[in-house]
């Protein structure tokens, strides 16, 4: 996990604030103020030097390194473009920037002064809960199975001179949900990038149980697969009975509301290898089959947000956990199965096993009495033939929370994209010998696949994130830890409704 230190301060006079670097943000079209007035005659006029030569113009994007001649060591100019076009594209574009100037360098604390940026107090809150979720990101580094892991940015502890631009309680509570969303995105993505041999069903119930370890408010328990048969989880078992790997229903129950009220639940799927089954894969990029429990892992990277936080919610987290491998004991096409709702399922293709362990788990998740859930998963090549890897495929059999999420998304900037679900559809999932076919034949994959989820998710508010296209990427290869982001934004909404 990134250790990265953020603290909000006021600082009377920025030119006598001792720092590795002073980092100035500067807009084309403003002259030298504030910090920028103070830190430029303390260093001689070295900042309106670099402006007048041409070297620094302040377009958006842009940096210049200075070294400073008094406690600031260093001054970084950030450019900002122009003070009107400065928005949250612009606030993104620069929390970039300072990360790639840092990077490569040898500072390991900064001071920032936000009131260069002129921004009101909402954007101030947003800009520093990005900032610090960015820093702390894009600083991962994977290193389980690396002798010689890549080098991380020196920096780990930044200081945000607030003065004149944000009261300190809400800077320091804007930093510390960055922070947190930042570690749960890391913590997710290194939980998918991890290889299947070691990140197996078993090891992400060891994982559930440390982070339990962590906070008073969380308890784990694991349904093995005994409870599953006597339960009735016939889907989730078909998909792990080709493989040695046992099949786990992990169940994290977070209680920081009152006894009582409903909760919300994430369901990821945690598929942490997929061979396809007996409806083999190609052999050319099976090896990002590792990621098909990208869903749980953005499950764990919520659930790691919100015990940090402390959020004032009930939240229960269920990851269907289990390896899809063929075997002489391994589901057939062609097979029926009963899940647990009672519902029959002809398996006419085995590669599609995520809606099999979700289906159970969707059906388990019912006990619990919801206020809403959310299910994550890396479902369907459909979903990424339709959306590419930018937007995440958003169903929902309510209107409500479909906003909300898009909402969480879009203030977030970790987006998604309302897909249909409409009854049309389901006629492509039946079956002349079960209830259910688990594939919809050819058109609309990504959306025969929700069709299928939303027959187990009658009795409540439902909502399917199908994140095959912005869960991981192939060039260059890793995980993304999304849409931890965006679920920890609607988390964090919920909390302060």
């Amino acid at each position: 996990m990134t250790a990265m230190t953020f603290v909000a301060r006021n600082v009377a006079d920025a030119a006598a604030a001792a720092s590795q670097c002073a980092i100035l943000p500067l807009f084309q079209d403003e002259k030298l103020a504030g910090a920028a007035l103070k830190l430029d005659k303390a260093s001689s006029g070295s900042i309106k030097a670099a402006l007048e030569l041409g070297d620094f113009t302040a377009k958006l994007g842009e940096s210049f390194m200075l070294v400073g001649t008094g406690p600031a060591k260093r001054i970084l100019l950030i450019g900002c473009g122009n003070s009107n076009t400065f928005n949250r594209e612009a606030a993104r574009k620069f929390s970039q920037t300072l990360y790639h100037a840092l990077s490569n360098k040898q500072a390991s604390e900064a001071m920032l002064h936000l009131a260069g940026l002129g921004l009101k107090e909402k954007e101030a809150k947003w800009m520093l809960a990005y900032l610090a979720r960015h820093l702390v990101a894009a600083s991962y580094r994977y290193t389980a199975t690396i002798s010689k892991p890549r080098s991380a940015m020196k920096l780990s502890r930044l200081v945000i001179n607030t003065k004149g631009a944000l009261k300190l309680q809400l800077a320091s509570s804007a930093l510390n949900e960055g922070k947190a969303t930042g570690q749960g995105i890391a913590e997710a993505a290194n939980l998918a990038n991890l290889p299947g041999n070691i990140c197996t069903p078993s090891y992400l119930a060891q994982q559930a149980r440390k982070l339990a370890r962590s906070s008073g408010k969380l308890s784990v328990s694991v349904v093995d697969e005994k409870q599953m048969r006597a339960l009735g989880m016939g889907a989730l078992l078909s998909v792990s009975a080709g493989s040695e790997q046992s099949a786990k229903l992990i169940v994290m129950n977070y209680k920081g509301a009152k006894a009582g009220t409903d909760p919300q639940v994430l369901v990821g799927k945690g598929i942490t290898f997929d061979s396809g089954g007996i409806s083999l894969k190609p052999g050319a990029k099976m090896d990002e089959m590792k990621f098909d429990m990208g869903g749980a892992a953005s499950v764990f990277g919520t659930m790691h947000a919100v015990t940090t936080l402390e959020l004032p919610l009930n939240v229960v987290a269920i990851v269907a956990a289990a390896e899809n491998m063929p075997d002489g004991r391994a589901t057939k096409p062609g097979d029926i199965v009963t899940s647990m709702s009672g519902k029959t399922i002809e398996v006419l293709n085995t590669d599609a096993e995520g809606r099999l362990v979700l289906c159970d788990a969707l059906t388990y998740a019912a006990r619990f009495k919801p206020a809403a859930v959310i299910d994550i998963a890396t479902l369907t090549g459909a979903c990424v033939v339709a959306l590419g890897s930018h937007a995440t495929g958003l169903f929902a059999n309510e209107d409500a929370l479909a906003e909300q999420l898009l909402a969480a998304g879009i203030d977030s900037h970790d987006r998604a994209w309302r897909m249909p679900l409409w009854d049309d559809y389901q006629a492509q999932i039946k079956s002349n010998f079960a209830d259910l076919a688990n594939i919809g034949g050819a058109g609309g994959g990504s959306i025969t696949a929700a069709c299928f989820l939303s027959c187990f998710a009658h009795d409540y508010n439902w909502a399917h994130l199908d994140i095959a296209g912005s869960g991981w990427n192939s060039a260059p290869k890793g995980a993304t830890g999304r849409p931890v982001a965006l679920l920890t934004q609607y988390l964090l909404d919920r909390a302060g409704e």
